[in-house]
């Protein structure tokens, strides 16, 4: 089954952002030309660049050269003290900073953002990131709107706050225990899940609660950048999604002028749930959004 142990051939990698040390997993390209198009994949609040590890040898497969990352502050990569430096607008600056050098070494970039990294990969691109095409993919118009996903923010951080980061997942495996069990959760997935929110920096966690509860609804603010520079989106979720409702991603994806996918068999991670789905319908639209620019 699909996870974040899948084995694949990329290379384990130290990018240079505003923060230091970016850290990427970087699968070059199959028989691609240059300039060989990026596809740089940005994971959600706990997640990290291992989230895609399933889809990287497809994707260079296809020609591209695939840069799945933790954002900062997240798992290996650097960050700062400051939780400010954790809301999406100021991830957004990093994200666009680094697509600029990746275009710049390389060829055309296509972005996609899952969950917290979508309102990222959206702010990036109201910053102005130079992308070919952005995949929003399991994200929201604005804050996470009431749920199970919710509440354990509500929970997790004054128990952080209070009691350390120790105590904060703690918490989140008293509450995963009161879930039904999750298929092909192994052992060694369950100490990958531990040790990278561990090694989270505590502002990073907290500054992206907050960002969670609290961001607006800026849709029409990048229709409005995606339309004035031609670029094409595409909005896909997992037909389950538990974090923002598939309705509202449809909406989302109307009022982006979007186009929109529904992913089967998955809930909110299809990069690990249903990865063959999820890219049968990333890559073709990807190859589109280049043969178009």
């Amino acid at each position: 089954m699909p996870s974040q142990l899948t084995p694949h051939g990329a290379e384990r990698v130290d990018l240079h952002g505003r923060y230091g040390r970016l850290a990427a997993l970087r699968r070059r390209a199959v028989d691609a030309k240059d300039p060989r198009p990026t596809a740089l994949l940005l994971p959600g609040y706990t997640g990290s660049k291992e989230d895609f590890a399933p889809m990287l040898d497809p994707i260079a497969a296809a020609g591209f050269e695939a840069v799945a990352i933790d954002l900062p502050g997240q798992f290996e990569s650097d960050g700062p003290d400051d939780e400010a430096a954790y809301q999406p607008a100021a991830l957004g600056g990093v994200i666009a900073e680094l697509i600029g050098k990746l275009a710049a070494d390389g060829g055309p970039v296509v972005l996609l953002g899952h969950s917290y990294g979508g309102l990222v990969a959206r702010a990036a691109v109201l910053a102005g990131a130079p992308i070919v095409g952005l995949t929003l993919m399991d994200t929201g118009p604005s804050e996470l709107p009431e749920g199970v996903r919710r509440q354990i923010l509500d929970f997790g951080e004054p128990a952080m706050r209070k009691d350390g980061i120790e105590a904060a997942y703690k918490l989140r495996e008293q509450l995963d225990a009161m879930a039904p069990p999750q298929p092909g959760r192994t052992p060694e997935l369950t100490a990958l899940f531990r040790e990278r929110f561990l090694r989270s920096h505590p502002a990073a966690l907290l500054g992206k609660a907050r960002a969670l509860r609290v961001e607006p609804d800026l849709v029409s603010s990048l229709a409005r950048v995606l339309n004035t520079a031609g670029t094409p989106c595409l909005v896909c979720c997992g037909e389950l999604d538990d974090a923002w409702p598939v309705s509202a991603q449809r909406d989302m994806a109307d009022r982006l002028d979007a186009d929109f996918a529904v992913v089967p068999s998955a809930r909110h991670s299809p990069n690990t749930e249903n990865p063959e789905e999820l890219l049968a319908t990333l890559l073709p639209t990807w190859r589109s959004w280049l043969a178009a620019a």
